[in-house]
């Protein structure tokens, strides 16, 4: 076991998400000592997300992490949660405290998961970041206030998200099946190949609850038949849907940074070419990037700003909440 670190006062950095909770306990100098994560998402209920279910996983990890590092006491801890903006007002009210109490975490604070992935991939620096995967949103700061842009999920929102792509290439397929206009007869060969008979998606689709990541699993397949007409449409459409919320949240003066993070883009060339191309003609003033990390790596420089009071990203109740340091 290693010994404790002199003037080991420690953060704890969590990514709470859809697959589970990933957390790092680390020092400020010293970066992330001790990594553990779990694989069961923290509930929603009428309350929003749980406080009580967070900290049931949370605690025993936190303590782990911090033995293994080393770490003599826990001072300042960093949530990045998804869904924070819309559901997270039991952990606003409740998990300060909460921390306080079992791991005896002072400075808090509590991080929407689109500002993580836009610390990750540009830290504080002016700019906007494009979050794309499943759902889709758009990000952007002048170190003044945030904006943000879509993110409303597949019904209503998230247009050029991995669920966007697959409805649309979806939906060509049908068109395709019925003999309709804007029909597609290799998206209609690939969605068969996948699915199994058109007739039969929508009832199998409508009844589950995760309809956005089967929707978001036909998008390689549109990607992969980019070479045929309507699927190359398709791909021109979401990067259009993506300019426009980028355009949304972008500083409009000075040179700001864009990035684009998230596992959409591994679709590579199909849609990153007629993104870039959108991209430079709607945004010419915006420098484009390199993602310099994801949204583990933006809490992680989060809670070492915060330990070392040194925080330039700007304050949001919704989005980067940072209560009062509990014992004051």
């Amino acid at each position: 076991m290693p010994k404790p670190l002199p003037h080991s006062a420690g953060f704890l950095a969590v990514d709470s998400g859809g697959s589970g909770l990933r957390a790092v306990v680390g020092v400020p100098g010293r970066g992330p000592l001790a990594r553990g994560e779990s694989g069961e998402p923290v509930r929603t209920g009428a309350r929003g997300i749980d406080p009580g279910h967070l900290m049931e996983q949370l605690v025993p990890m936190a303590r782990a992490l911090a033995t293994e590092a080393g770490v003599g006491r826990l001072e300042t801890a960093v949530l990045g949660a998804a869904g924070l903006a819309t559901l997270g007002d039991a952990l606003r009210a409740e998990l300060p405290g909460a921390l306080a109490r079992h791991l005896g975490v002072r400075r808090v604070a509590l991080v929407a998961d689109a500002v993580t992935a836009y610390t990750g991939a540009l830290g504080p620096r002016p700019g906007a970041v494009v979050a794309a995967g499943t759902g889709l949103i758009a990000i952007g700061t002048d170190l003044k206030g945030w904006r943000r842009a879509d993110g409303w999920g597949h019904l209503l929102g998230d247009c050029g998200s991995g669920a966007w792509i697959g409805r649309a290439g979806l939906e060509a397929a049908l068109r395709a099946h019925d003999g309709r206009d804007g029909g597609s007869a290799r998206l209609l060969a690939r969605a068969e190949e996948a699915f199994g008979p058109m007739a039969e998606l929508p009832g199998r689709l409508y009844p589950r609850s995760d309809r956005a990541a089967v929707l978001a699993s036909f998008a390689p397949e549109v990607a992969a038949a980019a070479d045929d007409p309507v699927a190359a449409g398709v791909l021109r459409a979401a990067a259009r849907h993506m300019t426009e919320s980028a355009a949304a949240v972008c500083p409009r003066s000075g040179e700001p940074l864009l990035a684009l993070t998230g596992g959409l883009f591994k679709l590579g060339d199909p849609l990153l070419v007629p993104l870039e191309k959108e991209l430079s003609e709607r945004l010419p003033h915006a420098r484009q990037v390199r993602a310099e990390g994801d949204p583990m790596h933006g809490c992680v420089r989060i809670a070492t700003d915060l330990a070392r009071d040194v925080l330039a990203l700007p304050a949001d109740e919704k989005l980067l909440y940072t209560p009062p340091p509990q014992g004051d």
